[in-house]
């Protein structure tokens, strides 16, 4: 299972007054998509949710899920202001576009 473990952990803030949490793994990821609360699941949601169960069972690779699983919290507004820099491979183009 260890090549489930993301290059870098996802940094989820819930806002100030909360610790941020860090989520290393497809299998972190999937824990926390599965809490979500029913009424805010979205597409973007889904989208994370089966790039998760894709990588869960070999047909994606652990950073592509790890993409989904990023944007989600970009969009969610969870993503920690830290994560919002470029890994290795992103530019700020493809950065900015996902905050569209």
């Amino acid at each position: 299972m260890d090549y489930l473990h993301f290059f870098s952990p996802v940094r989820i803030s819930r806002g100030q007054g909360h610790p941020v949490e860090e989520v290393d793994s497809v299998a972190e990821a999937m824990v926390f998509l599965r809490k979500w609360p029913t009424g805010r699941r979205g597409p973007v949601y889904q989208c994370a949710l089966n790039c998760c169960s894709a990588a869960m069972s070999g047909q994606m690779s652990a950073e592509e899920a790890r993409k989904a699983f990023t944007g989600f919290a970009r969009i969610t507004r969870l993503l920690d202001d830290d994560m919002a820099l470029p890994v290795h491979g992103e530019t700020m183009a493809s950065v900015y576009a996902l905050r569209r």
